[in-house]
């Protein structure tokens, strides 16, 4: 067995290493082939005389790449036209915020009835996908797709978004087969505030990768690939006339949504789970999810249909959306989890402003709270270490983000009902410990002092 090592050009991701590696390996006299794509570096093994470098060019060739050793790409970008599109993005970003922090937009806030009927459920999806399932769910598809687009210019309009029919088809499939079993059997699909926690900071991260590369201003990076292993990429499939996976993933993709730690999604769980039948639960979240379609589809036909100059900006103003999309998501998930590093930093010490004091009555330390569709008021408590607590979370919006409520540190993880939701546990140390909602974005504090 005699080993040949080549180089190819044009390579980006796993699915080139298995296009090349499945052409390669139709040549006579070729036993295997390894491609790494990051390098460009092909390695073929053969029996007897070596394979004729005519073949082998006409095989790369024939799936559009080229022959020859991939140049070294700066760290930092030296393009001026990169600098000028991330600041022109800034400023696009910022006086869109300052627009609606004028106008006080949040769709989050929209207030539902404690008992929704089939439409407002309706209602409620479109809220979600134009707010937290779109930064959460819709970020990560829209860096997706956004990236895929800037990469695979050569694919038609069709080629582009039919990734994300299949995705919101595998979305709504599974939300109301999945509503449909807790409907029937009454349990939420739910980890730990840790688990959830972490499930929001890698979304993040990913956001966070996925901006940082259409922005160009790192071209090494943008160079490299988010992909699968090998060996899942070639169980989902790869197709040829877009060199990415096929819509298995992207269906399987949009049905793993459904764990997503979206308030909005776990709500709905909630109220799937008190029909008490499969018919009754499945309905609730299938019409949540076609609720969410507008939102996310949306993002889809956005970068289906760009291309040239224009798609160059959008890509561009996109990756700044991500980056501040990504570390809006870091940050819930590490509210999330509970962890506090001003704890380590202070030596556990408390702050200042420990907020409403808790007060005494029959040997339990009395605080009240309110949760509404904008969080928790007051989000800043104090009790005292070793005397237990009866934490009353008053719920005015149920189907809002807010209304699943966390503290990781005592084991509390609970969805809020309507009125008055008393909440007990005993705190073990002193310093400040976190509480939140489902997803980390609304949190607030508890003191806990000697």
């Amino acid at each position: 067995m005699q080993k040949k090592i080549y180089y190819v050009t044009g390579t980006h991701c796993r699915s080139c290493e298995i296009l090349l590696e499945d052409e390669l390996s139709k040549i006579d006299g070729v036993s295997s082939v390894s491609v790494n794509y990051g390098s460009g570096k092909v390695s073929i093994e053969y029996d007897g005389s070596e394979p004729r470098y005519g073949n082998i060019l006409k095989a790369v060739k024939s799936l559009g790449y080229d022959m020859g050793q991939k140049e070294s790409l700066p760290l930092i970008s030296k393009n001026p036209v990169v600098y000028f599109w991330f600041i022109l993005s800034v400023a696009i970003v910022a006086i869109i915020y300052l627009v609606f922090a004028s106008l006080d937009i949040s769709l989050a806030g929209f207030k539902f009835g404690a008992k929704p009927s089939y439409l407002t459920v309706l209602l409620i999806g479109l809220t979600a996908g134009l707010s937290t399932c779109m930064a959460l769910v819709g970020g990560l598809l829209f860096g997706i797709s956004a990236r895929h687009a800037e990469i695979h210019p050569e694919a038609t309009f069709a080629q582009k978004f039919k990734p994300h029919i299949f995705f919101n088809l595998g979305r709504v499939a599974s939300f109301g087969l999945l509503g449909g079993l807790i409907g029937l059997f009454g349990s939420v699909f739910r980890l730990s505030g840790l688990g959830l926690g972490l499930i929001v900071v890698i979304a993040g991260l990913t956001m966070l990768m996925l901006g940082l590369k259409l922005t160009e201003i790192s071209p090494r990076f943008s160079a490299t690939t988010l992909s699968l292993p090998k060996g899942l990429a070639r169980f989902f499939g790869v197709k040829t006339e877009t060199k990415e996976y096929s819509h298995k993933s992207a269906f399987v993709s949009g049905a793993l949504t459904f764990f997503l730690p979206c308030g909005f999604t776990q709500a709905m769980q909630v109220y799937a789970i008190s029909t008490g039948s499969f018919l009754g639960g499945g309905t609730v979240m299938l019409l949540f999810a076609i609720g969410t379609l507008p939102g996310l589809i949306g993002i889809g036909s956005i970068t289906s249909l760009v291309n040239g100059s224009i798609g160059k900006a959008l890509f561009r103003f996109v990756g700044l959306v991500l980056l501040i999309l990504g570390l809006w998501t870091v940050t819930n998930g590490y509210n999330l989890t509970g962890f506090n590093l001003d704890n380590i930093s202070q030596g556990k010490t408390v702050e200042r402003d420990n907020g409403v004091e808790a007060q005494m009555v029959d040997g339990y330390q009395i605080v009240e709270i309110t949760q509404s569709a904008r969080g928790y008021s007051p989000n800043k408590i104090q009790v005292k270490n070793g005397i237990p607590v009866k934490l009353t979370v008053i719920g005015t919006d149920l189907y809002s983000c807010s209304s699943s409520f966390v503290i990781r540190e005592y084991g509390v993880g609970t969805y809020l009902k309507e009125g008055r939701n008393e909440l007990t546990f005993t705190p073990t140390r002193t310093g400040s410990v976190k509480f939140s909602c489902a997803m980390g974005m609304y949190t607030g504090i508890i003191n806990v002092v000697d």
